[in-house]
């Protein structure tokens, strides 16, 4: 017997019992695709809550940032409200 016949045998034995030893899904593979379809829509309801918050947090800064310019005369103007 050379090494070739003993591996092929060998591949042919593990088919064989890889074929018999099958197992159900426990659902039919459109509930998977189904399931996994509203899992994206659930994240994707995730993100789009999040869309506008980068340029609301920009705005803020903007506003944050002209509360502290000096007026015409060098005097520091007055801010009303609590730092971040």
């Amino acid at each position: 017997m050379s090494l070739s016949s003993v591996s092929l045998s060998s591949v042919s034995h593990v088919v064989v019992v890889a074929e018999g030893q099958t197992r159900e899904l426990p659902m039919s593979p459109y509930a998977f695709g189904a399931i996994a379809f509203v899992c994206f829509l659930v994240l994707l309801g995730v993100v789009w809550m999040f869309r506008g918050t980068a340029q609301r947090i920009a705005v803020g800064h903007q506003a944050h940032g002209r509360a502290h310019q000096h007026d015409a005369h060098g005097a520091h103007t007055e801010h009303q409200g609590r730092h971040h």
